[in-house]
């Protein structure tokens, strides 16, 4: 049976299935019966397969690995659980951002503590400047999604002062090419912070502040469907959310 999702996705991306084998290091042949007849590759191949065209290996091949081998491969996918966020080594932040190559992607309300460091900043800056795409998500401050979550932490009308406050400090960060600023209005089930297949997800616990609540460190699997519950929701966060001013 045709594996009509390869298919699609090597018409849509305007891929051919010679330069698939070329980029897989496979016969052509190899590539045509993957599509034609829908034979399974190799869990290497599948995994370069799926990275060559941006999307999940289990999309293209669903029933390539048991729901348990799932689940033991979304498993292997945490790195590190640190209890409270303000535990977790500022030498983590500096290498989730500094190894990134692709993208580097901060989902938050205000994360003012990330906008106080300067050398996480400068190493955005960094990488903004080598190519790198960086996408900051923050709050807008207007907006009762940012409203309510001071709310329950106790502290009243805090957290827009606190985005405007790492507005202000991001001002530099703001001007590089590269950078881009949005404001969101979705109430957050955590703070998401991204570099390439990487995460620190930082959980959100009602009445309890961000800094005091835990962080997961995941790594992407191939194969795996934790990571990429994460990576999705950023996505439509950011789909939703609009520029902030002069971004």
């Amino acid at each position: 049976m045709p594996n009509e999702r390869l298919r699609a996705l090597l018409l849509e991306r305007g891929e051919s299935p010679d330069k698939l084998a070329e980029a897989v290091q496979v016969d052509p042949k190899t590539v045509e019966r993957w599509v034609t007849k829908g034979r399974v590759p190799y869990r290497a191949h599948r995994y370069a397969v799926a990275a060559f065209l941006g999307v999940d290996e289990s999309y293209i091949w669903p029933d390539a690995l048991s729901r348990d081998q799932v689940a033991a491969v979304s498993e292997s996918e945490i790195v590190a659980v640190y209890p409270h966020r303000s535990e977790v080594p500022r030498d983590v932040w500096e290498h989730l951002f500094s190894q990134a190559e692709r993208e580097i992607g901060v989902l938050v309300y205000a994360g003012l503590f990330l906008s106080e460091d300067t050398r996480v900043q400068r190493i955005l800056k960094e990488k903004a400047r080598s190519g790198v795409q960086v996408r900051m998500l923050l709050g807008d401050p207007n907006s009762r999604a940012v409203a309510d979550p001071g709310e329950d932490e106790g502290v009243g009308d805090a957290v827009p002062a606190k985005i405007r406050n790492a507005l202000a400090l991001y001002r530099p960060l703001r001007a590089v090419q590269g950078v881009q600023f949005r404001f969101h209005r979705t109430v957050l089930n955590n703070s998401i912070y991204l570099a390439d297949d990487q995460l620190l997800v930082n959980t959100h616990i009602h009445g309890l502040a961000a800094a005091q609540a835990p962080v997961w460190h995941l790594h992407k699997l191939a194969g795996g469907e934790l990571t990429s519950l994460y990576i999705d929701s950023f996505e439509r966060v950011w789909e939703s959310a609009t520029p902030t001013e002069g971004s």
